[in-house]
């Protein structure tokens, strides 16, 4: 069996296995595959070292990862009036079943949608219509190297210990949200900055968070803060931007951020409030993202090497 039948298989079975799931209403584990799936077509569809395929065939790639876009997004947003469904959907399975020989006119009436566009931070804020101000979030250029896409994350190891220094982990364990369970490929971006905005850490995000529950998204992962913590300048503060995936927008947002001073950096568990974008990192103009009991949930480790 070649490589690409290969492919083509498992193309199909990830494509079965998502529409399973939607049809068992799970729709949880039908989102996540459904833009497993849509990424690896999207790279396909646009990769120029991909002799296995046509243009043709690339062309109708890009449009089956358009639909399962669209899906994903009806099944996101209930009221939406662009409603993909699950019944259309299915109507594709023998085209990416047999892609190398499909040669028919594509169903539906959609277009490629190109990769995915993670963004800076304070970057998204700028396409947004309703965005007047996103110079408040900026800060000078960070002087670190540029980071890989979220979807695997960047987090860092641990500094090596120096005698009477301390280093800090963050458990970054849950976030409140009313509209939890819609936040496509959530993740966190942690970054230390000083009062001017300036980055002092290399920026970090984590691992897209898989798992919602009620009004919850639950990360569980742990950050090391890459400087110790008598080397961190006065004024200096931890911030937590919360980022998520809109589909109709084609680009990855910034929802609400929180940030820790260094007065409340302290061994144990703690919670702090979330702020409406952008993101300031001067922390001039604050606005709390809701007056509902939802914060981030943190628990901090204290390290010192005596």
């Amino acid at each position: 069996m070649s490589d690409v039948h290969k492919t083509v298989q498992k193309w199909h079975a990830s494509f079965k296995k998502g529409t399973d799931f939607d049809s068992w209403g799970q729709l949880v584990e039908a989102i996540d595959e459904y833009q497993i799936l849509a990424r690896q077509l999207q790279k396909e569809a646009q990769s120029t070292n991909a002799p296995d395929f046509t243009e043709e065939q690339k062309k109708t790639l890009g449009k089956i990862a358009t639909c399962l876009e669209m899906r994903s997004a009806s099944l996101q947003c209930t009221q939406s009036k662009e409603e993909f469904k699950l019944e259309e959907l299915k109507e594709l399975e023998p085209i990416i079943k047999n892609i190398q020989t499909f040669n028919k006119e594509f169903p539906f009436d959609v277009q490629p949608v190109p990769l995915r566009k993670i963004l800076a931070p304070g970057e998204e804020e700028n396409l947004e219509v309703e965005e007047e101000d996103a110079a408040a979030g900026g800060g000078a250029a960070e002087a670190f190297p540029p980071r890989a896409p979220a979807s695997q994350g960047t987090l860092l190891p641990r500094l090596p210990s120096e005698p009477g220094m301390t280093l800090l982990t963050i458990k970054i364990e849950k976030i409140g949200l009313k509209d939890a369970g819609q936040c496509i490929d959530p993740y966190m971006t942690i970054s230390v900055k000083d009062l001017n905005g300036v980055d002092l850490n290399p920026v970090q995000d984590t691992p897209v968070a898989t798992r919602k529950e009620d009004t919850y998204i639950h990360f569980n992962v742990d950050v090391e803060i890459q400087r110790h913590l008598e080397k961190l300048p006065k004024g200096a503060a931890i911030f937590f931007e919360f980022k998520h995936y809109k589909p109709k927008k084609r680009f990855t947002s910034t929802k609400c951020f929180a940030f820790l001073e260094m007065d409340e950096i302290k061994p144990g568990p703690i919670v702090i409030e979330l702020y409406k974008k952008p993101t300031d990192f001067k922390r001039k103009k604050l606005q709390l993202l809701t007056k509902k009991p939802l914060y981030l949930h943190l628990h901090q480790t204290l390290q010192k090497d005596s």
